[in-house]
């Protein structure tokens, strides 16, 4: 039904790209729900982790008020500009490896490009000068 009676196309609806926020948005989204694993891989995961937590948390037990107690003083002895520095790079959206590849050629190809424009201008001016002031 690509065609209607007078023959033509129905035209192609495209949808917008999704804007910076948008897509920070939808990567909060998407870290909320639970990632799909299968069920062998999920019930392998929880058995290590419960393994794990049998033999770790009775060690740890005891230092709780420790870790507490190590956490007021640290928060007294470490300038305010760490923990805020801290508290911001945790909220950065990191890229994914793809996007990183992308940027990483984007710079390359830009640090080439930018490099051929000053020399060329750098070769320009030298010939200029020469022919100028060194007559």
């Amino acid at each position: 039904m690509a065609n209607d009676s007078s023959g033509r196309r129905k035209p192609r609806i495209r949808k917008a790209a999704p804007t910076v926020r948008e897509q920070v948005e939808a990567s909060k989204q998407s870290e909320n729900e639970p990632k799909q694993r299968s069920e062998a891989a999920t019930g392998l995961i929880s058995k290590v982790f419960l393994t794990v937590a049998k033999v770790i948390k009775p060690i740890l037990r005891p230092l709780a008020p420790i870790g507490r107690w190590l956490k007021i003083i640290l928060s007294w002895l470490l300038p305010r500009y760490f923990i805020n520095a801290w508290r911001e790079v945790r909220q950065v959206t990191w890229p994914n490896r793809r996007e990183t590849w992308r940027l990483t050629g984007a710079v390359f190809v830009f640090a080439v490009v930018f490099g051929g424009l000053v020399a060329a201008v750098d070769k320009g001016l030298d010939e200029l000068f020469k022919k100028v002031i060194l007559k």
